[in-house]
């Protein structure tokens, strides 16, 4: 190490007269950036902080020591990785004095990535091991109550979490009930301190549901929430939990085991908090909905049920009625007209066969002045004169009564012929 190439010309100006905060700070930044112009330092991502205006800040350290760390907007067109808490990185840069905060850091020019630092390769080993164990499965987590009567927080009573959580709860929710388990949240004694917490809670049944958690921080800072004996607190807890540890790019082993990870604490007060009002609102908007939606179907039920009124349903059955009534009366008439005609020729056929009937009666033809002649010998009608003999007995009948005769002459019809020639 190069001493201070200022030192020996500034050293007898030092001792002599009385500096102010801005000399003195301004000699320190004179030797430290003139001794450290260039510097190649490997060590761990802790407290990663992008800014709103591009910038990287971060700090790199060790087991022994950390040294704070910005990366700048225009370098990072070399940065070929997403940088985060726990990553080993190598660093390229120089040392700079920040007057302001009396404080010094190293302005990275160039940034590689090392590989897992020993923070965050010791929480992978234990994700690993705890998740083999089921601890985060799916199964295990149970369902929030999205209108809870109490809710219980694990986090430091004096810190800006719980602030946040009871000003939304008193925004959102004013008549609900909060039960603070206050421990602390960083340090060794965090783990041991949340851990009790959740189990008091569980034991005493003192709420309907648990947020757990903090404000941001670096990695180390949020360590305690991934401890083992915290996860498994959570994952035995019979109370729902909420894990809402540090901000949205802020991770620990409880947000795995818990049934509800929140970004942030306020982001787990909005959950466990659905606006009452908002609600009654929602409830009054889907009952004017309903009443609506009901309305239209009534209207359209009734209008689909006009055509079936007692006056409708008489004009419709008419409709289809009368063409089938013209149908039958024309074949009521056809028939009868049918049946007039068979009748009137089944008279003809009658009054024909009678015609022919009284032709053939010979009563009929004795009407008329025939009579009939029967031979009194054997009975037989005469139809041949050459039938009877001279002086035979015959009986005449004609129409009335009987007449008694003698054959006095027979001609026969040759005879008769020739007579009449």
């Amino acid at each position: 190490m190069r001493e201070c190439s200022a030192s020996n010309i500034l050293q007898p100006m030092i001792e002599e007269r009385r500096l102010s905060v801005s000399e003195l700070t301004e000699l320190i930044k004179l030797c430290l950036e003139g001794t450290f112009p260039s510097v190649r330092v490997e060590g761990e991502i802790s407290n990663f902080r992008p800014s709103s205006t591009g910038h990287l800040y971060f700090t790199l350290k060790d087991q022994q020591a950390s040294i704070s760390a910005v990366m700048f907007k225009n370098r990072l067109r070399s940065l070929a990785f997403q940088p985060a808490d726990g990553m080993l990185v190598r660093a390229r840069g120089s040392l700079s004095v920040y007057a302001q905060r009396g404080s010094y850091q190293i302005i990275c020019e160039v940034l590689e990535a090392a590989g897992e630092g020993d923070l965050l390769a010791m929480l992978e080993r234990r994700k690993r091991e705890l998740a083999a164990e089921g601890l985060f499965d799916e199964a295990r987590k149970k369902p929030v109550p999205r209108f809870p009567e109490r809710v219980g927080v694990v986090s430091s009573p004096t810190g800006a979490a719980i602030r946040d959580i009871l000003n939304v709860l008193s925004r959102r929710a004013p008549g609900i009930d909060v039960v603070v388990f206050g421990c602390p949240v960083q340090g060794v004694e965090a783990a041991p301190a949340i851990a009790k917490r959740i189990r008091q809670a569980n034991a005493w049944k003192l709420a309907d549901v648990l947020i757990v958690g903090r404000g941001g921080g670096s990695l180390e800072d949020l360590l305690p929430f991934s401890e083992e004996e915290v996860v498994r607190a959570i994952a035995e807890s019979a109370i729902p939990v909420i894990s809402a540890v540090g901000h949205e790019i802020d991770w620990a082993l409880s947000d795995f085991a818990a049934d509800l990870r929140a970004p942030t604490p306020s982001a787990a007060a909005e959950l466990v908090s659905s606006n009452r009002a908002d609600t009654a609102d929602r409830v009054r908007e889907l009952e004017r909905s309903m009443r609506t939606a009901i309305g239209a179907r009534i209207e359209r039920a009734r209008i689909l049920s006009r055509p079936f009124s007692a006056e409708e349903m008489e004009y419709r059955f008419r409709a289809i009625l009368q063409p089938r009534l013209v149908r039958f009366d024309d074949a009521k008439e056809e028939l009868c007209r049918a049946l007039r005609d068979l009748v009137s020729a089944a008279r003809q056929r009658v009054a024909l066969c009678a015609g022919v009937l009284e032709a053939s009666n010979p009563l009929e033809v004795l009407a008329r002045g025939f009579s009939v002649v029967v031979n009194d010998t054997d009975g037989s009608v005469v139809r041949d004169a050459a039938a009877v003999a001279v002086g035979a007995r015959l009986t005449i009948r004609p129409l009335k009564g009987r007449i008694a005769a003698r054959a006095e002459t027979v001609m026969s019809q040759e005879d008769v012929s020739q007579e009449d020639a």
